[in-house]
């Protein structure tokens, strides 16, 4: 990539471990930051989760680790904690999730930081706001899922708790505090000030789940029950054709009309509970019912054929391993072939952005821990003798 990248010379602090901190953390070194991944001696527990070639380097430590620098640093160390006040102020960006009160014990807490540099954005991934009864408390995707509404919405719709089967709280979160990075940065700018930005997971889950399950309870007195019914629909659903299964939605009065007359039901064009979205919303099991009855009788290829001449969103259900060969990733070049120094020949899927019509570049490998530590250390102007001391 030629163009120079919006986050190019933006430095970041990432104490970050598992999914939802370095998920974040890709995001801003994907669009050009220099992230320094800071470590403990063992590493992100992520380096020993799924299929690996040499310690410390597996599948799931690859999937959000990429375009960063990693920096070994045992924070119970004096001199640890000297290099990590001496990098806070080179710094224009700290990032962590270690709970609040592990991160006060350390002395690195967001006032004592802002103090020492009034102009960084001291980023806490917090489970939960720090000042409510849950603050400080561990979290994770599962118990996220659970307490932000996601299990429970299984069970309203199948009678039994379910959690989505990816990390769906730490990745959606992950892009959350992402966002609210780059706000506060670009308000630094603005100001020459910092700020101290909390995300939390719990309160993040919450609000992407209601946003449309608030449904009735938004309006005060509530003017219906809580919970969208579309999307609790039993019959929402990929519906098994003739040879497998597809997600098939008509959203638009137009679409609707069109797929009545596909299956041969012109006196569902009449029929005034399907006149409007607003009338489709009070009956919709029924209408799914219709969908899922007539489905079956067709082929996947058929019905794409039929769906696309009318413009209908639909698309056939992938498998996790037919996402590799799906003919537009392949189009776009999605799964991205590259070189690791350690690891020999990766494939990686690509992000959701390209700048310019252009991916966004692998500048850096995933890290081997602590690959980049004396570098890191000499730039902010240690001397050898004082990095053997930090790192050993």
């Amino acid at each position: 990539m030629s163009q120079i990248l919006p986050l190019e010379g933006v430095k970041v602090l990432d104490l970050t471990t598992v999914i939802m901190g370095p998920f974040t953390t890709q995001v801003l070194g994907d669009f050009g930051a220099d992230i320094i991944k800071i470590e403990e001696p063992n590493g992100d527990m992520t380096r020993d989760i799924g299929p690996s070639k040499t310690s410390k380097m597996s599948s799931m430590f690859l999937g959000v680790n990429r375009n960063k620098r990693s920096l070994v640093l045992n924070l119970k160390k004096p001199e640890a904690k000297v290099a990590l006040w001496k990098l806070i102020q080179d710094a224009d960006i700290i990032v962590h999730n270690i709970r609040p009160q592990k991160i006060a014990a350390l002395g690195f807490d967001p006032d004592t930081v802002l103090a020492k540099n009034p102009k960084i954005i001291y980023v806490g991934l917090h489970g939960y706001r720090e000042d409510g009864p849950y603050g400080g408390q561990p979290a994770f995707d599962d118990v996220i899922q659970g307490q932000s509404g996601i299990a429970g919405a299984f069970e309203a719709r199948d009678g039994e708790a379910s959690l989505v089967p990816t990390v769906m709280a730490d990745k959606s979160v992950g892009l959350l505090a992402s966002t609210g990075i780059l706000a506060a940065y670009i308000q630094s700018l603005k100001t020459g000030k910092g700020s101290y930005l909390e995300v939390a997971m719990f309160e993040g889950m919450v609000g992407y789940t209601l946003l449309e399950h608030h449904f009735g309870a938004t309006f005060v007195p509530p003017l219906d029950k809580i919970g969208y019914p579309r999307a609790l629909s039993s019959n929402r659903k990929p519906y098994k054709s003739a040879d497998g299964y597809i997600c098939i939605l008509p959203y638009t009065n137009q679409q609707w009309a069109s797929f009545f007359k596909i299956i041969g039901r012109d006196d569902l064009l009449k029929d005034k509970r399907y006149s409007s979205i607003k009338e489709r919303s009070k009956d919709i099991h029924t209408l799914y019912t219709i969908v899922s009855n007539n489905v079956i009788n067709k082929t996947n290829k058929e019905w794409t054929k039929l769906l696309q001449k009318y413009e209908i969103p639909h698309g056939v259900v992938n498998r996790l391993e037919d996402l590799k060969s799906d003919p537009h990733l392949k189009a776009v070049n999605f799964f991205r072939p590259y070189t690791h120094p350690t690891e020999g020949n990766l494939e990686v899927p690509d992000s959701a952005f390209r700048l310019n019509r252009e991916a966004l570049p692998i500048r850096k490998h995933q890290p081997n821990l602590g690959e980049h530590s004396k570098d890191i250390l000499k730039e902010v102007g240690f001397k050898e003798s004082e990095i053997f001391k930090i790192l050993n």
